[in-house]
């Protein structure tokens, strides 16, 4: 299939299917994303609980820092979608280089920076003994991925920009299918093959949670380079030429302007993770574990709302570029209302089998049961929390990315850490009171985000959609010499 075909143009006919078109292979990707997490999880339960707490603790420490790249992400969305919208696509294509300019310089700078702070901010979340040694074991192959992990985000921002979704969908599938493969191996040491007559018997050390780090890194550089060799060919909505890799310093100030909010939005996210984990971390590992399992359970609503969100991101991004505001916003109101929906029925399955839910990854009682009481509490709320990340998206397609930043901001800071900290500690509602804390911010940012997007104050776009190609004549030449 060509990538022509794969793409979707938001701009013209009926809203629903296309919003579907675009957003089921998005699902579909953070789906198998989330059965990964849910994988690395159920084979890490294997080794033990203190495991368990170590990669539940590390999980959001290591997305602290792969979070700075939502920002270029989220930039690079709202350029190149409002782009193809406009019909600029040699602009589009030049934007790609520079993201990847950008993405690569910003990647090799935070894997250096975490590797000279790595003991002294897993001592800082409260990881102690076993679990601190568990903790560095996982973090430090997730730390050297940093640049390929950025690269991958990038790459799937592009396509999805240029509305191709399944061949982004394809790189997550690669990518996490690849982890999954490889973590019983590594982390257990399973025997690959037995008594075979040439190559004998492969058997693989068992590394425990340092190997599902090191699954994590060998996925993500693969999909990487794989990524790379499809921009660089071409067909599938955007290309990536070499000469668009001079820097450009007109068009990297714009993603960093853009982009800041973003990464000021995912390092908001991120912080606030840490933070939380490190209260629940004051609660003991079996109050940690309930919570890893929880969020990886949680990861079901993030797979449906994210991916809606990132396709709210490009159409609406698509509308603006073609001057078509108000279709822009039916866009991302049909889109919260389905997500919402859905998740609605999500929580409520978990809510009447969390035992269950929570049993397939740990079989210790004490775990099962403060999984069960965490999940009793946040499951009905899914919903209000996934409806914020379309609404961010709608932002983010926008190119408002200080909006989504903000609701970020008073998500976390405002109404979770805050309110967590107040029930658990000062009220002595113990790790429910935490559990609350994040019922209530999904519901109170969402209602702030919805009436905020109802202004409208986001219709300008971020684009001059006037037809003007600016960039380099060479890459010109190189573009109609790869037609013909």
């Amino acid at each position: 299939m060509s990538g022509n075909d794969s793409r979707v143009d938001m701009t013209t006919g009926a809203i629903t299917p296309k919003l579907f078109a675009l957003s089921w292979p998005l699902v579909l990707g953070n789906l198998v994303q989330t059965l990964y997490n849910l994988a690395d999880m159920f084979w890490v339960g294997r080794v033990n609980a203190e495991a368990v707490a170590a990669v539940s603790l590390m999980f959001p420490t290591s997305w602290m820092f792969v979070s700075v790249a939502m920002g270029i992400t989220a930039a690079a969305v709202a350029l190149v979608s409002q782009y193809v919208g406009a019909g600029e696509q040699r602009q589009a294509d030049h934007a790609v280089g520079q993201t990847v300019l950008l993405t690569v310089a910003v990647g090799l700078l935070l894997a250096t920076i975490g590797f000279l702070i790595r003991y002294p901010l897993v001592s800082l979340i409260g990881a102690q003994g076993q679990v601190f040694t568990y903790s560095m074991d996982y973090l430090e192959p997730i730390l050297a991925a940093i640049p390929f992990t950025f690269l991958f985000f990038a790459f799937r921002a592009v396509l999805r920009a240029a509305g191709d979704v399944r061949t982004a969908m394809w790189l997550v599938v690669i990518s996490a299918g690849v982890n999954v493969i490889l973590d019983p191996f590594l982390i257990l040491g399973w025997t690959l093959v037995e008594g075979a007559p040439i190559v004998g018997t492969i058997t693989f050390p068992a590394m425990g949670v340092r190997g599902a780090g090191i699954a994590t890194m060998i996925s993500r550089v693969l999909a990487a380079l794989i990524g790379l060799l499809v921009l660089l060919d071409g067909r599938w909505g955007v290309r990536l030429r070499i000469p668009d890799l001079r820097p450009d310093r007109e068009v990297l100030t714009e993603l960093v302007r853009i982009g800041a909010p973003g990464t000021g939005d995912g390092l908001a996210r991120s912080f606030a993770a840490v933070f939380f984990a490190a209260l629940v971390a004051r609660f003991g590992p079996i109050a940690t574990a309930a919570y890893g399992i929880g969020i990886r359970l949680m990861s079901v609503s993030w797979t449906v709302s994210g991916a809606v969100g990132q396709a709210t991101a490009t159409g609406v991004g698509q509308n603006l570029g073609a001057d078509t505001p108000d279709r822009a916003a039916e866009v991302a109101w049909k889109a919260t209302a389905a997500t919402m929906a859905f998740l609605f029925a999500a929580g409520a399955l978990v809510y009447a089998y969390p035992a269950t839910a929570v049993g397939i990854f740990v079989d210790e009682q004490p775990v099962i049961d403060a999984g069960v009481v965490l999940l009793r509490i946040i499951a009905p709320f899914w919903a209000f929390l996934g409806g914020l990340m379309v609404i961010q998206g709608g932002f983010r397609g926008a190119g408002q990315t200080a909006q989504a930043m903000a609701l970020s901001l008073a998500s976390r800071w405002l109404f979770r850490v805050p309110v967590a900290a107040l029930l658990a500690y000062y009220l002595a509602w113990d790790e429910n009171g935490l559990w609350w804390a994040m019922a209530f911010s999904g519901v109170i940012t969402f209602v702030i985000g919805a009436a905020w997007f109802n202004l409208g104050n986001w219709r300008e776009g971020v684009v001059d959609t006037e037809p003007s190609v600016d960039v380099d004549e060479s890459a010109d030449a190189e573009a109609v010499a790869g037609e013909d």
